[in-house]
């Protein structure tokens, strides 16, 4: 009766913490939110822009990707511009808004960021 008791508690435990976590906007561990950036990137964006950013693959130069490590770039736009660029879209950069959560693309502009050279 004791263990039963005890495994209640804990599982009551844990779920106050994920619910918490979840209020406040927290990743829940295992959900789609938790996904890290760098995975992030490396499903949705290196295909075109490539896994650091220089946009020096065939598909790159096909479409025109920009280069996200460039620090010229980098010092000129904002992270409100970058944000708008995956969340709509960009020429013949793909409508992001629908597949990712904003909390999701905020953590794909602060990677891009990380990429400047």
């Amino acid at each position: 009766m004791s263990y039963a008791l005890l495994l209640v508690f804990f599982v009551t435990a844990f779920g106050v913490v994920l619910a918490g976590r979840a209020l406040s906007g927290e990743p829940v561990p295992g959900s789609a939110s938790a996904r890290s950036a760098a995975e992030l990137f490396a499903k949705n964006c290196a295909s075109c822009h490539g896994r650091d950013g220089r946009a020096k693959t065939f598909k790159a130069r096909l479409n025109h990707a920009r280069n996200l490590a460039n620090p010229e770039w980098q010092g000129r736009v904002s992270d409100e511009r970058i944000f708008n660029s995956i969340m709509n879209g960009k020429g013949k950069m793909p409508t992001f808004g629908k597949k990712l959560s904003e909390q999701e693309i905020d953590s794909l502009v602060a990677y891009v960021r990380g990429l400047k050279k």
